[in-house]
């Protein structure tokens, strides 16, 4: 089996990151349901001990930090459903783990299809 060649800067989501984030992971994909979306903005601090996320986690997640979930374990397509709470999309996202304006990260995007 290969190795692979870490990015720098990039924290890759790996089996060690998957068990890491479960907690996050599992939390962010019950924003699917609108229910569970309202409860989340009602009570945060409450709805992360319901799924029992770690300090650094709750920090992140308190500080709307994604480079931080991301390191706490977080999958960027279950982190997307907690953008989206946020009023977030995908590019948004990009953008905050490039440190880019979204529409610089446009930019690029559309620069690197050419």
């Amino acid at each position: 089996m290969p190795t692979e060649t870490p990015i720098p800067g990039t924290t890759l989501f790996d089996g060690t990151q998957a068990m890491k984030g479960y907690a996050l992971n599992k939390m962010c994909y019950s924003f699917n349901s609108a229910a569970n979306r309202v409860a989340f903005q009602q009570d945060e601090d409450a709805y992360c001990t319901r799924y029992q996320l770690n300090d650094a986690q709750r920090n992140a997640i308190r500080n709307r930090d994604v480079l931080g979930l991301i390191a706490a374990g977080g999958n960027v397509y279950y982190l997307a459903k907690f953008a989206g709470i946020l009023g977030l999309d995908v590019q948004d996202l990009g953008a905050l783990q490039t440190g880019m304006s979204k529409d610089a990260f446009k930019a690029m995007l559309v620069a690197a299809g050419q």
